[in-house]
């Protein structure tokens, strides 16, 4: 699949340090609760909508629909499903056309699943994102609805546009937004000093000592309730609306990239569920092999968690029924493989939190917003090796091309890539950070820019694949150029093959010397971040 590899200055572009801070301290999340809670109760229900958004595409499970239902079956009135798909909006967040497609296709299941309910899922469009919201509330009042519920989404963008709806849905329509995309909710996980947690170590131990103790977190809500016969026939018209299309900047380059991808990330829930299924005959391997690309001994269940096509809590759910009912996920409560995975399920929670409470993270800017007074390099050069899977280094090449194929990479060559871009070659890590959201079916941008955050560890991709690949088996699956390169060398052809034998492989020697890389990059950030004052 080829991709955009040049970016418009507002792609990149990001706000001062000074605003950063100002948003920081009046988090939109406060500005939201507010306005919820500002809001008359509406005792007269006629309508009752659940508006779905791009991060929870499931009917299971799902904490705003469960409650949507609920109210519905109480009052005995209608549940009608909306989905505004804006085109414009994709393209603004650089959504990847295999992650859109895989939600359209999400979206196509989840409407027939609906409609044997007796609800409808109408989709709406929307051509500028400044309109989400008043096409949204224009719908909502021709349909004469008393009460909308929604999922939280935590970036900022999202924040805003339901700040937005509050406002202007007016005295007329209620507004309830639920948390979903996790287990415990973000923003109240605090340290002693009454802060959100930030390091991940107590944070981690913290979380499995709240899943322990209150094991109810993982109850799973029921799908919605059916609407009557009689209501079915009151929304005929709100039936078989079309579902959305991918965008013209969002098309697949052909059928068989689209086939492929397709085979490798099957749309839905009850796909998630089968591939969790899949991924706990084989977690107690995890622990030994999840860093090793090769092995492929990972859930692969990222893109369906990120699209909320399956939840995390009906997924630890599945994984507490394996560890005999325990929600003990410690290192002694549980076996290493399970222990190992939630490991990294706590990761994505932290992530949230994150997105939450430093809203600047949504905007182009570095958690630690020293970094944003790097100096970078312009090696367009290097750009286009580092994308292609060109640069001469065999684990970041692998990597690359992986992502490329599949739409997806193994966590442990998106930290040696990052790491390689942003440190070797010095280029802006956001332009690393863009082409991963334009290529990735699991991108979110909680998980992405936590993972492009930058720091000063430098990954050596030699020692690295060493370690991680020791047979040079993934190497060789995605550098096919090494695939007769015997012994070590695999990992450091250059260095470790004659000139001849080097030069007869076809395969770039490395773009810049890892070591000098290394030591240039070190200095930079010292010199580049010392004394600055965000």
């Amino acid at each position: 699949m080829s991709k955009r590899t040049t970016y418009e200055r507002s792609e990149l572009g990001h706000t001062s340090t000074k605003r950063a801070k100002q948003v920081d301290q009046n988090l939109p999340y406060d500005i939201l609760r507010d306005a919820l809670g500002a809001q008359d109760e509406i005792q007269d229900v006629t309508r009752v909508v659940h508006w779905f958004h791009p991060k929870d595409l499931r009917i299971q499970d799902n904490t705003a629909l469960h409650h949507a239902s609920d109210l519905a079956q109480r009052s005995k009135k209608p549940l009608i499903c909306v989905y505004l798909n804006c085109a414009a909006d994709e393209s603004w967040h650089g959504t990847s056309a295999a992650r859109v497609d895989f939600m359209c296709e999400g979206l196509k299941i989840m409407q027939k699943e609906l409609k044997e309910l007796n609800i409808p899922l109408v989709f709406l469009e929307c051509e500028k994102r400044g309109d989400i919201v008043s096409t949204v509330v224009k719908w909502l009042k021709e349909q004469k609805v008393s009460h909308v519920f929604g999922n939280y989404e935590y970036e900022i963008d999202e924040m805003r546009r339901d700040i937005k709806l509050v406002q202007e849905v007016g005295e007329d329509i209620q507004v309830s937004l639920h948390h979903d995309q996790t287990v415990v909710e973000p923003g109240t996980m605090l340290t002693g000093a009454g802060t959100p947690m930030k390091v991940f170590t107590p944070y981690h131990r913290a979380w499995m000592e709240i899943i322990k103790k209150q094991p109810e977190l993982l109850d799973t809500a029921p799908p919605p309730a059916k609407n009557s016969n009689s209501i079915k026939k009151e929304l005929k018209d709100l039936f078989d609306t079309k579902p959305p299309k991918p965008g013209q900047d969002k098309q697949f380059d052909n059928d068989d990239d689209r086939k492929r991808i397709r085979k490798l990330w099957p749309a839905g829930h009850a796909a998630g569920s089968k591939r969790m299924d899949a991924f706990l005959k084989q977690i107690d391997n995890y622990a030994a092999t999840r860093s090793n690309p090769a092995k492929n001994s990972t859930s692969r269940m990222s893109a369906y968690f990120s699209a909320g096509m399956f939840s995390v809590r009906e997924a630890l759910q599945k994984v507490s029924d394996y560890n005999h009912g325990s929600t003990d996920f410690t290192e002694s409560g549980s076996r290493s493989g399970v222990y190992g995975w939630v490991r990294e399920i706590v990761f994505r929670e932290l992530y949230r939190q994150t997105t939450l409470m430093t809203p600047h993270t949504s905007m182009n800017l570095p958690q630690n917003l020293k970094f944003d007074f790097v100096n970078w390099e312009d090696d367009e050069e290097g750009w286009e090796k580092w994308y292609k899977g060109q640069t001469g280094e065999p684990f970041i090449d692998a990597g690359m091309r992986q992502l490329n194929t599949e739409a997806y990479m193994h966590n442990r060559l998106r930290m040696n890539v990052s790491s390689y871009l942003y440190c070797n070659l010095l280029i802006d890590y956001r332009r690393g950070e863009r082409y991963f959201a334009e290529t990735l079916i699991d991108w979110d941008l909680s998980n992405n820019t936590q993972g492009w955050e930058p720091s000063y560890t430098v990954f050596n991709p030699v020692s690295q694949s060493e370690k991680n690949d020791p047979d040079g088996d993934y190497i060789r699956k995605w550098v096919p150029e090494l695939k007769d390169v015997q012994g070590k060398a695999i990992f450091n052809p250059y260095e470790r093959l004659s000139k001849e034998e080097f030069e007869k492989l076809g395969y770039p020697k490395p773009h810049v010397n890892w070591k000098k890389t290394k030591q240039r990059c070190m200095e930079r950030f010292k010199n580049d971040m010392k004394d600055v004052s965000p």
